[in-house]
């Protein structure tokens, strides 16, 4: 009887004890001030861009994107769809990356903008030699002569965009591969994906060399805000304003397609194939900047 009794006896004194140590523990932890247990931490932004990579070339070259500012309304400009052969919308592209690095504050408080200055490394790896970064100093002096334009799959990255896209398409008077279907190549992909991605209100590709700013279009005739970016660009740099380029028939041009999704774009032609023009282009950004902010 006395075991029986026993345990029940010993089990109520362990819960009284428990309860009392739990309320007691109550009693100390309310009385005392509230230490957090996971600590804080300081977020401590760097100066300069945000880099990612956006995708990567044939040969598994990185596509980067340098981005400036938090704003809503994002515009982009695109350098090197043409690798060596249009080295200098690299150059160019990077010296507008030294500007904003420099300039941080030109950037409005509204705005984020990317630039993405080589979208073709292969076509210039092919040529130069070098990967990411280079100068007016790497350039064979008879780059001209030499087939740097296109991918490393020997394609037209843009004629490789959805808007009227056709296997092969046209340059001056040569045909080209334009890849076996839209966004066949990953360089295209990655322009596509980064556009999904970020959703820019406009933009802005760098070539040569016409020495002027084309709009885009595609099946649907061009948008109004692309008339408007033109102009505005082509006022502020001093190139010409062309809204159709009628030299050639070309198809699956990365402009048009962006058109075709309703962001407006256009293209922007350097006088030469060794001219920068800086100021000149960075009169045009900077007009875009005060058309969007």
């Amino acid at each position: 009887m006395r075991n029986f009794l026993s345990k029940p006896i010993v089990i109520i004194g362990l819960v009284v004890l428990l309860l009392g140590g739990l309320i007691g523990s109550n009693i100390y932890r309310n009385s005392r001030p509230v230490v957090a247990t996971v600590p804080q931490v300081k977020i401590i932004e760097k100066a300069g861009p945000i880099v990612t990579v956006i995708g990567k070339s044939v040969q598994g070259r990185t596509i980067d994107a340098y981005t400036y500012g938090k704003g809503k309304t994002h515009i982009a400009f695109v350098g090197g769809v043409h690798g060596a052969y249009e080295w200098n919308s690299i150059v160019l592209a990077f010296k507008v990356i030294d500007y904003l690095n420099s300039n941080p504050s030109s950037v409005p408080k509204s705005l984020t903008v990317t630039v993405i200055p080589d979208a073709n490394p292969d076509g210039v790896f092919k040529i130069i030699g070098k990967e990411g970064r280079f100068t007016e100093k790497d350039i064979p002096s008879n780059i001209s002569t030499i087939p740097g334009r296109f991918n490393a799959n020997t394609v037209d990255l843009n004629r490789n965009f959805d808007c009227k896209w056709q296997p092969e398409s046209t340059w001056q008077n040569k045909t080209e591969s334009a890849g076996t279907k839209p966004f066949s190549e990953p360089e295209a992909e990655a322009i596509r994906a980064f556009v999904e991605k970020d959703h820019p209100v406009a933009m802005v590709f760098w070539h040569s060399k016409s020495g002027a700013v084309y709009a885009s279009q595609c099946k649907n005739g061009i948008l109004p805000e692309t008339l408007k970016i033109m102009n505005a660009y082509a006022k502020a740099s001093g190139y010409n304003a062309v809204p159709v380029f009628s030299a050639y028939v070309t198809t699956g041009d990365s402009e048009g397609w962006l058109a075709s999704i309703g962001i407006p774009a256009i293209t922007v032609e350097m006088t030469t194939h060794e001219t920068i023009e800086l100021e000149k282009n960075l009169a045009g950004i900077k007009a875009l900047f005060e058309y969007y902010k």
